[in-house]
């Protein structure tokens, strides 16, 4: 089975890449095949970025973007853009901000059609969930930070709440990309929105991503990669 999919932030444009559904084809597997990726800045560090392409080579959404994380049989390519089946929620309060993750499988995987919500999960993987929850509580403790907080104390919502919180998130991001809210410091200028007021060109576009620096070797930085280990 591909391990549970977590989005990082559900109303993050790399998200909105995916297709969210039931059951998939060789449509959607061809669809998805159109992304292409372009990686630059520092791996694991917080210069790091994952910018989207569409087969043109043109950018999607350069502004935003950042790497989705699976533990999976098959080896998926950073930022590859997959159909997933929506299972459940968790909302992480990060540094006092609800942070929502997404509970998920990818839908050509051999074990797909026995996960339909959070329940099952909790059936067929004993012990997923639970590992899940508590890495989320300690990874940024080895910055020297405190233990991250969760709401609804730290419960998977089922697939039917996980579905509404997309739907509202998606529709809050609209709403900062058409200026119908304040979005104070989020910078929301995009490429795909036409009648959007932040809308900018490919040029503006391929300008900035190029400001941002190439990627390093990949062998220098696993060297500089530092493994923490915490106790129970």
């Amino acid at each position: 089975m591909s391990a549970l999919l977590r989005l990082l932030r559900t109303g993050a444009p790399a998200a909105a890449c995916l297709r969210l559904g039931t059951s998939a084809g060789t449509g959607s597997r061809r669809a998805m095949a159109l992304y292409h990726t372009e990686e630059r800045g520092q791996p694991c560090s917080q210069n790091y970025r994952l910018f989207f392409k569409n087969v043109t080579g043109h950018y999607i959404s350069p502004f935003h973007d950042i790497p989705l994380k699976v533990n999976s049989k098959e080896i998926l390519s950073c930022g590859e853009v997959i159909h997933v089946k929506i299972l459940g929620i968790l909302a992480l309060i990060d540094e006092g901000e609800t942070d929502w993750k997404l509970i998920a499988i990818n839908a050509n995987d051999p074990e797909a059609s026995k996960f339909h919500d959070i329940d099952d999960v909790k059936k067929f993987k004993p012990g997923y969930l639970e590992a899940t929850l508590n890495w989320f509580r300690l990874y940024k403790v080895p910055d020297g930070k405190p233990e991250n907080q969760f709401a609804f104390n730290g419960e998977f919502k089922n697939k039917a709440f996980a579905l509404e919180v997309i739907k509202s998130t998606h529709q809050c991001w609209k709403a900062l990309l058409m200026k119908k809210c304040n979005g104070g410091a989020i910078n929301c200028t995009n490429v795909q929105i036409s009648d959007s007021p932040f809308r900018c060109t490919q040029e503006e576009a391929r300008s900035l991503v190029e400001s941002v620096s190439s990627s390093p070797n990949k062998e220098s930085n696993e060297e500089e990669q530092v493994w923490h280990f915490l106790g129970k």
